[in-house]
């Protein structure tokens, strides 16, 4: 029986209750189903490298060891200050060196080398992710044969962005090698499709391009969460010592939440300006709402993410400084991670949950969010029309991230919501996500690499949302005269 062989960057052994990002849920999801091995980086830096093997369940985790040349160039380097500023659309970010460029080629020279000890023949790889770029090309050169996926879970820009990228055509072109790759949204595999087409003269062959000696498919598949486990944990967590506690120490007011990586992308200072535009505007809920921003530090020796930490601090400073009252602080600013337990509850405990990114692949936040309510009386997802996840959420309240004023008054809006408005949309919004569930997601994209399904949208709109979207109509219409 062929086996599965996930590829990362980083590998997550299983820990009982920690947060896992949207990659991690996705990989676990799929090795639940298709038992193997996931291959990727120990996150150790040490001379003498050394790759070991972990058994968990019937899992198998392989995990190398990275020179810290390696780690600053390929990680730190190319992929972070290189590829993840450009494929979020932010040129001005981004920090090229021929150095890093060698050093992430390196680096998947080195996982190719490793793999090639363990690889069966009829073993199928799915690579995860930017770092892993020429992983396929890399294999392919040493001869392997197997069926390649790969799925990338940030945005993929237009052309007219990812040429900005230095030696493109050879970075972006190796995902040819690929049999499979796969993206979060129709636009992005559309702006890939377009770069094949524009860029390398590549011709629709069928689903897919041929690039030469190959045909590479191209398609979408959101990814989803754990609906209904997730819906469960809420349940139980928010009746938590831990809950309990936070909800005490608010005093009956209403709660807002955030909970996103330090990281540019994300728009934390943008948000709390908009916030703070929402407090500006509307007096009476002074002392009525408090705003809890869960954000654990990323990347933190990279220049950018330091000059960032700088201005949403200052930018908390100045808002708590302005607003605050003696019994009340306007934002709760929190930099330490959450297990996943204490975030389903803080969700369901929540008014409103700012998802606001100026650029996301996905964000699961905003499915978690949606998932944790109480169906009865659900909290509202404002969320930036430019997440991924937008795509399938539209009866979220959709904001524009860089319209400080659009996202007050949405802020308002969610907080004022007539409670028939919040169950309509909230409804129409889990009969999505429940549709999408992580668990359809491995077989859907693994059935198209193995050739049995065709490579699509998936996380299909649900049979009678447009009647949730109706009742949303309805309610919002009914309540405003």
């Amino acid at each position: 029986m062929a086996r599965l062989v996930v590829v990362s960057n980083r590998v997550a052994v299983p820990k009982s209750g920690t947060r896992a990002g949207g990659l991690e849920v996705a990989v676990h999801a799929a090795l639940k189903l298709n038992p193997g091995v996931w291959f990727g980086w120990s996150g150790r830096m040490a001379a003498k490298l050394e790759t070991r093997t972990i058994e968990h369940d019937d899992t198998s985790y392989v995990l190398t060891d990275l020179h810290r040349e390696d780690y600053n160039e390929y990680y730190n380097g190319f992929a972070n200050s290189v590829l993840w500023p450009i494929l979020h659309y932010r040129l001005d970010l981004a920090e090229f060196s021929r150095r890093d460029l060698s050093g992430y080629m390196r680096v998947n020279e080195h996982f190719a080398a490793e793999l090639q000890k363990i690889l069966r023949p009829d073993d199928i790889i799915w690579a995860h992710d930017y770092h892993l770029f020429p992983l396929a090309k890399a294999l392919r050169e040493r001869g392997f044969k197997n069926k390649i996926g790969f799925f990338l879970h940030t945005p993929f820009p237009p052309p007219e962005i990812i040429t900005a990228l230095p030696h493109h055509e050879r970075i972006v072109t190796a995902l040819c090698q690929y049999d499979l790759v796969g993206f979060q949204t129709e636009i992005d595999s559309a702006n890939f499709c377009r770069y094949l087409e524009t860029e390398c003269n590549f011709h629709r062959n069928g689903d897919g391009y041929a690039t030469g000696d190959r045909v590479v498919r191209v398609g979408a598949f959101p990814v989803g969460i754990e609906t209904e486990p997730f819906k469960r944990l809420a349940h139980h967590a928010i009746r938590s010592p831990f809950v309990e506690g936070v909800l005490a120490s608010l005093s009956g007011r209403a709660m807002i939440i955030g909970v996103d990586r330090l990281d540019y992308s994300k728009g934390i200072n943008g948000r709390m300006e908009a916030y703070e535009r929402f407090l500006e505007h509307h007096p009476e809920w002074h002392n009525n709402v408090s705003y809890l921003q869960i954000t654990p530090k990323s990347r933190s020796t990279i220049h950018e993410y330091a000059e960032m930490e700088r201005q949403v601090n200052e930018t908390v400073g100045r808002i708590n400084g302005n607003f605050a009252e003696a019994a009340w602080t306007p934002i709760r600013y929190v930099n330490r991670a959450h297990r996943r337990t204490a975030l389903a509850g803080l969700y369901r405990a929540s008014r409103a949950a700012l998802v606001t990114p100026l650029r996301d692949g996905m964000n699961l936040v905003a499915k978690e969010y949606v998932a944790a309510q109480n169906e009865e009386d659900p909290g509202v997802l404002i969320l930036s029309r430019f997440a991924g996840a937008a795509v399938e959420c539209k009866p979220a309240l959709l904001v524009n991230p860089f319209d400080a004023d659009s996202v007050g008054d949405a802020i308002y809006r969610a907080l004022s919501m007539p409670l028939e408005e919040r169950r309509a949309r909230h409804k129409a919004l889990y009969e999505i996500i429940a549709a999408n569930d992580i668990s359809a997601w491995p077989k859907r994209f693994l059935d198209t690499l193995d050739g049995k399904g065709k490579p699509g949208a998936g996380g299909r709109e649900p049979e009678g949302r447009s009647s949730g979207v109706s009742a949303i109509q309805r309610a919002a219409g009914a309540k405003r005269g």
